[in-house]
Protein backbone atom coordinates (compact mmCIF):
# COMPACT_ATOMS: atom_id res chain seq x y z
CA UNK A 1 0.00 0.00 0.00
CA UNK A 2 1.91 2.92 -1.29
CA UNK A 3 5.35 2.66 0.11
CA UNK A 4 3.66 0.39 2.57
CA UNK A 5 3.73 -3.29 3.10
CA UNK A 6 3.12 -3.03 -0.53
CA UNK A 7 5.05 -2.96 -3.75
CA UNK A 8 6.90 0.31 -4.11
CA UNK A 9 8.09 2.12 -7.15
CA UNK A 10 11.35 2.82 -5.34
CA UNK A 11 13.25 -0.49 -5.08
CA UNK A 12 15.27 0.82 -2.13
CA UNK A 13 12.18 1.56 -0.05
CA UNK A 14 11.11 -0.17 3.14
CA UNK A 15 10.51 -3.48 1.45
CA UNK A 16 13.35 -3.26 -1.02
CA UNK A 17 13.23 -4.47 -4.60
CA UNK A 18 10.80 -7.15 -5.66
CA UNK A 19 12.94 -8.43 -8.50
CA UNK A 20 14.41 -11.20 -6.40
CA UNK A 21 16.07 -14.26 -7.82
CA UNK A 22 14.27 -17.53 -7.50
CA UNK A 23 15.02 -19.67 -4.50
CA UNK A 24 14.10 -23.20 -3.65
CA UNK A 25 14.68 -24.74 -0.28
CA UNK A 26 17.28 -27.43 -0.18
CA UNK A 27 18.09 -29.92 2.51
CA UNK A 28 21.52 -31.26 3.29
CA UNK A 29 22.22 -34.67 4.76
CA UNK A 30 20.06 -36.41 2.16
CA UNK A 31 16.82 -34.72 3.24
CA UNK A 32 16.20 -32.27 0.39
CA UNK A 33 19.49 -31.59 -1.42
CA UNK A 34 23.12 -30.85 -0.68
CA UNK A 35 22.98 -27.18 -1.57
CA UNK A 36 20.63 -24.25 -1.06
CA UNK A 37 19.73 -24.34 -4.78
CA UNK A 38 18.19 -21.04 -5.78
CA UNK A 39 19.04 -19.62 -2.35
CA UNK A 40 22.40 -19.13 -3.87
CA UNK A 41 21.60 -18.15 -7.38
CA UNK A 42 -21.25 -11.69 -4.29
CA UNK A 43 -21.14 -8.94 -2.54
CA UNK A 44 -24.47 -8.40 -0.57
CA UNK A 45 -27.50 -10.55 -1.33
CA UNK A 46 -25.47 -13.50 -2.61
CA UNK A 47 -24.89 -11.98 -6.04
CA UNK A 48 -21.52 -11.90 -7.69
CA UNK A 49 -19.74 -8.64 -8.32
CA UNK A 50 -20.31 -9.21 -12.04
CA UNK A 51 -24.10 -9.34 -11.44
CA UNK A 52 -24.10 -5.99 -9.69
CA UNK A 53 -21.32 -4.07 -11.40
CA UNK A 54 -21.06 -3.49 -15.12
CA UNK A 55 -18.15 -1.53 -16.59
CA UNK A 56 -17.46 0.00 -13.21
CA UNK A 57 -21.07 1.25 -12.80
CA UNK A 58 -23.35 0.15 -10.02
CA UNK A 59 -26.63 -1.09 -11.52
CA UNK A 60 -28.56 0.12 -8.54
CA UNK A 61 -27.11 3.59 -8.91
CA UNK A 62 -27.75 3.66 -12.66
CA UNK A 63 -31.35 2.60 -12.15
CA UNK A 64 -31.92 5.27 -9.55
CA UNK A 65 -30.47 7.91 -11.82
CA UNK A 66 -32.89 6.87 -14.56
CA UNK A 67 -35.79 6.93 -12.13
CA UNK A 68 -36.39 3.22 -12.64
CA UNK A 69 -36.19 0.31 -10.22
CA UNK A 70 -33.03 -1.81 -10.53
CA UNK A 71 -33.33 -4.68 -12.99
CA UNK A 72 -33.01 -8.11 -11.49
CA UNK A 73 -30.62 -10.73 -12.81
CA UNK A 74 -30.64 -14.47 -12.68
CA UNK A 75 -33.54 -16.38 -11.17
CA UNK A 76 -36.52 -14.07 -10.68
CA UNK A 77 -37.49 -16.10 -7.64
CA UNK A 78 -34.38 -15.05 -5.72
CA UNK A 79 -34.93 -12.90 -2.68
CA UNK A 80 -34.31 -9.20 -3.47
CA UNK A 81 -31.41 -7.41 -1.87
CA UNK A 82 -32.56 -5.74 1.32
CA UNK A 83 -32.65 -2.00 1.63
CA UNK A 84 -29.87 -2.12 4.21
CA UNK A 85 -27.67 -4.22 1.92
CA UNK A 86 -28.38 -1.88 -1.01
CA UNK A 87 -27.43 1.11 1.09
CA UNK A 88 -24.20 -0.55 2.24
CA UNK A 89 -23.36 -1.53 -1.32
CA UNK A 90 -23.91 2.04 -2.46
CA UNK A 91 -21.61 3.39 0.28
CA UNK A 92 -18.94 0.84 -0.62
CA UNK A 93 -19.18 1.92 -4.26
CA UNK A 94 -18.72 5.56 -3.28
CA UNK A 95 -15.75 4.66 -1.10
CA UNK A 96 -14.14 2.65 -3.88
CA UNK A 97 -14.62 5.44 -6.43
CA UNK A 98 -12.92 7.87 -4.07
CA UNK A 99 -9.62 6.03 -4.41
CA UNK A 100 -9.81 4.11 -7.69
CA UNK A 101 -7.46 4.84 -10.54
CA UNK A 102 -8.71 7.05 -13.38
CA UNK A 103 -7.86 4.50 -16.06
CA UNK A 104 -8.07 1.15 -14.27
CA UNK A 105 -11.01 -0.14 -12.26
CA UNK A 106 -8.85 -0.75 -9.21
CA UNK A 107 -7.18 1.12 -6.36
CA UNK A 108 -3.51 1.47 -7.22
CA UNK A 109 -0.49 2.95 -5.50
CA UNK A 110 -1.54 6.59 -5.41
CA UNK A 111 -5.07 5.75 -4.33
CA UNK A 112 -3.75 3.34 -1.74
CA UNK A 113 -1.63 6.07 -0.17
CA UNK A 114 -4.67 8.34 0.10
CA UNK A 115 -6.70 5.45 1.50
CA UNK A 116 -4.08 4.86 4.22
CA UNK A 117 -3.91 8.57 4.99
CA UNK A 118 -7.68 8.74 5.45
CA UNK A 119 -7.50 5.68 7.71
CA UNK A 120 -4.82 7.50 9.74
CA UNK A 121 -2.40 4.59 9.37
CA UNK A 122 1.14 4.53 8.13
CA UNK A 123 1.41 2.43 4.95
CA UNK A 124 4.10 0.33 6.66
CA UNK A 125 1.93 -0.54 9.67
CA UNK A 126 0.88 -4.05 10.58
CA UNK A 127 -2.75 -2.88 10.35
CA UNK A 128 -2.36 -2.42 6.61
CA UNK A 129 -1.05 -5.96 6.19
CA UNK A 130 -3.99 -7.29 8.22
CA UNK A 131 -6.44 -5.31 6.09
CA UNK A 132 -4.86 -6.66 2.89
CA UNK A 133 -5.21 -10.15 4.37
CA UNK A 134 -8.91 -9.66 5.10
CA UNK A 135 -9.38 -8.25 1.60
CA UNK A 136 -7.39 -11.20 0.20
CA UNK A 137 -5.35 -8.84 -1.96
CA UNK A 138 -3.47 -10.71 -4.65
CA UNK A 139 -0.61 -8.26 -4.83
CA UNK A 140 0.94 -5.32 -3.03
CA UNK A 141 -0.24 -1.81 -3.68
CA UNK A 142 -3.50 -2.80 -5.36
CA UNK A 143 -7.10 -3.58 -4.48
CA UNK A 144 -9.20 -4.82 -7.37
CA UNK A 145 -12.91 -3.98 -7.35
CA UNK A 146 -13.78 -7.52 -6.29
CA UNK A 147 -11.18 -7.55 -3.51
CA UNK A 148 -12.38 -4.22 -2.15
CA UNK A 149 -16.09 -5.07 -2.20
CA UNK A 150 -15.64 -8.58 -0.81
CA UNK A 151 -13.16 -7.27 1.77
CA UNK A 152 -15.53 -4.59 3.03
CA UNK A 153 -18.26 -7.20 3.21
CA UNK A 154 -15.98 -9.59 5.13
CA UNK A 155 -15.20 -7.02 7.82
CA UNK A 156 -18.73 -5.54 7.83
CA UNK A 157 -17.57 -2.01 7.04
CA UNK A 158 -18.45 0.39 4.23
CA UNK A 159 -16.83 3.64 5.32
CA UNK A 160 -13.51 4.99 6.58
CA UNK A 161 -14.89 5.27 10.11
CA UNK A 162 -16.29 1.77 9.87
CA UNK A 163 -12.96 0.28 8.81
CA UNK A 164 -11.11 2.15 11.57
CA UNK A 165 -13.59 0.85 14.12
CA UNK A 166 -12.88 -2.70 12.98
CA UNK A 167 -9.10 -2.54 13.48
CA UNK A 168 -9.08 -3.66 17.15
CA UNK A 169 -11.13 -6.74 16.28
CA UNK A 170 -8.94 -7.54 13.28
CA UNK A 171 -5.75 -7.23 15.34
CA UNK A 172 -7.25 -9.48 18.00
CA UNK A 173 -8.15 -12.04 15.36
CA UNK A 174 -4.57 -11.99 14.07
CA UNK A 175 -3.35 -13.03 17.54
CA UNK A 176 -5.22 -16.32 17.37
CA UNK A 177 -2.84 -19.14 16.51
CA UNK A 178 -4.78 -20.61 13.60
CA UNK A 179 -5.64 -17.19 12.15
CA UNK A 180 -2.08 -15.97 12.50
CA UNK A 181 -0.87 -19.03 10.59
CA UNK A 182 -3.23 -18.10 7.77
CA UNK A 183 -2.03 -14.47 7.86
CA UNK A 184 1.59 -15.63 7.92
CA UNK A 185 1.17 -17.81 4.83
CA UNK A 186 -0.81 -15.09 3.06
CA UNK A 187 2.08 -12.66 3.63
CA UNK A 188 4.47 -14.71 1.50
CA UNK A 189 2.10 -14.76 -1.47
CA UNK A 190 1.30 -11.08 -0.95
CA UNK A 191 4.98 -10.20 -1.24
CA UNK A 192 5.48 -11.90 -4.60
CA UNK A 193 5.38 -10.02 -7.87
CA UNK A 194 2.58 -11.93 -9.57
CA UNK A 195 3.02 -10.05 -12.83
CA UNK A 196 6.53 -11.45 -13.15
CA UNK A 197 5.52 -14.93 -12.05
CA UNK A 198 7.86 -14.71 -9.09
CA UNK A 199 8.03 -17.83 -6.92
CA UNK A 200 10.48 -16.73 -4.23
CA UNK A 201 10.82 -13.57 -2.19
CA UNK A 202 13.82 -11.36 -2.63
CA UNK A 203 15.90 -11.63 0.54
CA UNK A 204 15.44 -7.96 1.49
CA UNK A 205 11.67 -8.10 1.04
CA UNK A 206 11.48 -11.32 3.05
CA UNK A 207 13.37 -9.63 5.91
CA UNK A 208 10.99 -6.65 5.87
CA UNK A 209 7.91 -8.88 5.76
CA UNK A 210 9.19 -11.07 8.60
CA UNK A 211 9.61 -7.98 10.75
CA UNK A 212 6.13 -6.82 9.82
CA UNK A 213 4.16 -10.05 10.19
CA UNK A 214 5.65 -10.73 13.64
CA UNK A 215 4.70 -7.26 14.94
CA UNK A 216 2.32 -8.60 17.60
CA UNK A 217 4.07 -11.84 18.54
CA UNK A 218 7.80 -11.57 17.98
CA UNK A 219 9.63 -14.88 18.51
CA UNK A 220 12.86 -14.73 20.57
CA UNK A 221 15.00 -16.03 17.69
CA UNK A 222 13.74 -13.51 15.10
CA UNK A 223 16.47 -10.89 15.58
CA UNK A 224 19.24 -13.48 15.22
CA UNK A 225 17.60 -14.97 12.14
CA UNK A 226 17.26 -11.57 10.45
CA UNK A 227 20.82 -10.65 11.42
CA UNK A 228 21.97 -13.88 9.77
CA UNK A 229 20.05 -13.03 6.60
CA UNK A 230 21.44 -9.49 6.57
CA UNK A 231 25.01 -10.74 6.97
CA UNK A 232 24.17 -13.39 4.38
CA UNK A 233 27.15 -15.73 4.84
CA UNK A 234 25.51 -18.26 2.51
CA UNK A 235 25.08 -15.75 -0.30
CA UNK A 236 21.37 -16.45 -0.67
CA UNK A 237 19.29 -14.22 -2.92
CA UNK A 238 15.76 -15.46 -2.33
CA UNK A 239 13.51 -17.17 0.18
CA UNK A 240 11.30 -20.03 -0.99
CA UNK A 241 7.77 -20.68 0.14
CA UNK A 242 8.92 -23.83 1.94
CA UNK A 243 11.59 -21.95 3.90
CA UNK A 244 9.10 -19.18 4.74
CA UNK A 245 6.46 -21.63 5.98
CA UNK A 246 8.92 -23.79 7.91
CA UNK A 247 10.36 -20.80 9.77
CA UNK A 248 7.08 -20.41 11.63
CA UNK A 249 7.36 -24.04 12.75
CA UNK A 250 10.99 -23.40 13.68
CA UNK A 251 10.04 -20.52 16.00
CA UNK A 252 7.40 -22.69 17.68
CA UNK A 253 9.47 -25.82 18.42
CA UNK A 254 13.11 -24.68 18.65
CA UNK A 255 14.18 -22.91 21.82
CA UNK A 256 16.06 -19.60 21.73
CA UNK A 257 19.28 -21.35 22.79
CA UNK A 258 18.92 -23.66 19.74
CA UNK A 259 19.97 -26.62 21.87
CA UNK A 260 17.09 -28.83 20.70
CA UNK A 261 17.78 -28.27 17.00
CA UNK A 262 18.77 -31.40 15.08
CA UNK A 263 20.16 -31.48 11.57
CA UNK A 264 18.71 -34.95 11.21
CA UNK A 265 15.18 -33.58 11.20
CA UNK A 266 13.49 -32.41 8.00
CA UNK A 267 14.44 -28.74 8.18
CA UNK A 268 15.49 -26.72 5.12
CA UNK A 269 19.27 -26.76 4.78
CA UNK A 270 19.34 -22.98 5.25
CA UNK A 271 18.30 -23.60 8.86
CA UNK A 272 21.28 -25.92 9.33
CA UNK A 273 23.55 -23.13 8.12
CA UNK A 274 21.86 -20.58 10.36
CA UNK A 275 22.15 -22.68 13.52
CA UNK A 276 25.83 -23.47 12.84
CA UNK A 277 26.58 -19.81 12.11
CA UNK A 278 24.65 -18.54 15.14
CA UNK A 279 26.27 -21.00 17.56
CA UNK A 280 29.71 -19.99 16.30
CA UNK A 281 28.81 -16.31 16.63
CA UNK A 282 27.70 -16.83 20.23
CA UNK A 283 30.88 -18.74 21.03
CA UNK A 284 33.04 -15.89 19.72
CA UNK A 285 30.94 -13.40 21.64
CA UNK A 286 31.48 -15.31 24.89
CA UNK A 287 35.21 -15.56 24.23
CA UNK A 288 35.40 -11.82 23.69
CA UNK A 289 33.54 -11.16 26.92
CA UNK A 290 35.94 -13.49 28.78
CA UNK A 291 39.00 -11.72 27.39
CA UNK A 292 37.62 -8.30 28.32
CA UNK A 293 36.75 -9.51 31.82
CA UNK A 294 40.25 -10.97 32.28
CA UNK A 295 41.91 -7.75 31.20
CA UNK A 296 39.71 -5.78 33.60
CA UNK A 297 40.65 -8.10 36.47
CA UNK A 298 44.36 -7.70 35.68
CA UNK A 299 44.08 -3.93 35.69
CA UNK A 300 42.35 -4.02 39.06
CA UNK A 301 45.15 -6.24 40.45
CA UNK A 302 47.93 -4.03 39.13
CA UNK A 303 46.30 -0.81 40.32
CA UNK A 304 44.48 -1.54 43.57
CA UNK A 305 42.50 1.33 45.02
Amino acid sequence: MGQCVTKCKNPSSTLGSKNGDREASGKAHGKRSTVHRDEHSTVGGGKSVGDILVNGTNKMEAALECGQPPASSGDAKKEPVSGTAESSLHRTEELFRRYKDEREDAILEEGMERFCNDLCVDPTEFKVLVLAWKFQAATMCKFSRTEFFEGCKAISADSIDGICARFPTLLSEARQEDRFKDLYRFTFQFGLDSEEGQRSLHREIAIALWKLVFTQNKPPILDQWLYFLNENPSGIKGISRDTWNMFLNFTQVIGPDLSNYSEDEAWPSLFDTFVEWEMERRKKEEETKWVVASQTDNLCTEHPT
